[in-house]
Formats: structure tokens, C-alpha cells, sequence
């Protein structure tokens, strides 16, 4: 799947696509692995709430910020994207139960731009039990 980001940082909720796509994939028990080709970018779940979103992301820039002598600045200045990325993970793994992905009440999917805005890659692979 391809996403088209529009901010440097951003969270974007992927949840329908993929429930989408194991709907579409006729497995009716396994899992679904969401995964990004992207170094600097991030697949995450948790709750889809705009002040959580800007937590998150408020977060990532104290534990992480741009600009704070990283040796990987010296080719392309965005060294705190690939750090954050290494913090967050590349891929999330989840149950498919009766042709559903299985979350939790207030779980959404997230891709998560951390060096945008770009065009991305998602992948989802559902695996029959």
C-alpha cells in the first residue's frame, strides 16, 4: 500500500486499509503483519485520540530531537528520524479471528512519518493458521 504523507512528523491512521485487506485476503484465523520498507518511518498501535497523537509526538522530539550532534547529520540531517524510528519498530503483528483483526477497543494502527512529507510503503501480509 502506498501513503502519501503530507507533514515532516505525523501519525496516520492506517487501521481501515488493513482491515481492509484481511477482509479482502478470505483468511478466516491467522495473523496480519504491518510492516513499513522505511528507515524512517514506524508502524505503531495505540489509541487514535488527537491529544495522544500530539504526546506521542511531543515524546519522540524530548527523547529524541533534531539537531543534537548526531554523527548520521553529516550526510543527510536526519538522524533523530532514523533514531525514532529504532524506538517505535518497523512492523506490528496481529490476530485475524473469523475474517477480523483483532484489537482492542481503542486500538488503531499507525504509520508513523518521521522524516516526510514522502510517498510510503506499507506491507500487509495475512498468514492463514
Amino acid at each position: 500500500m502506498k501513503i502519501k504523507t503530507v507533514k515532516r512528523i505525523e501519525l496516520i491512521n492506517i487501521t481501515d486499509h488493513v482491515h481492509d485487506h484481511v477482509k479482502k485476503s478470505g483468511v478466516q484465523q491467522g495473523i496480519c503483519a504491518v510492516s513499513t520498507r522505511h528507515t524512517t518511518t514506524a508502524i505503531i498501535v495505540n489509541e487514535n485520540e488527537k491529544g495522544l497523537r500530539a504526546d506521542i509526538l511531543a515524546l519522540l522530539d524530548r527523547l529524541v530531537p533534531e539537531n543534537a550532534g548526531y554523527a548520521h547529520d553529516r550526510i543527510d540531517e536526519n538522524a533523530h528520524a532514523h533514531l525514532r524510528s529504532v524506538l517505535l519498530g518497523s512492523s506490528e503483528t496481529l490476530h485475524v479471528d473469523n475474517s477480523k483483526l483483532v484489537l482492542g477497543t481503542w486500538q488503531s494502527i499507525f504509520l508513523a512519518e518521521l522524516d516526510g512529507p514522502r510517498t510510503r510503503t506499507v506491507d500487509i501480509t495475512v498468514i492463514s493458521r
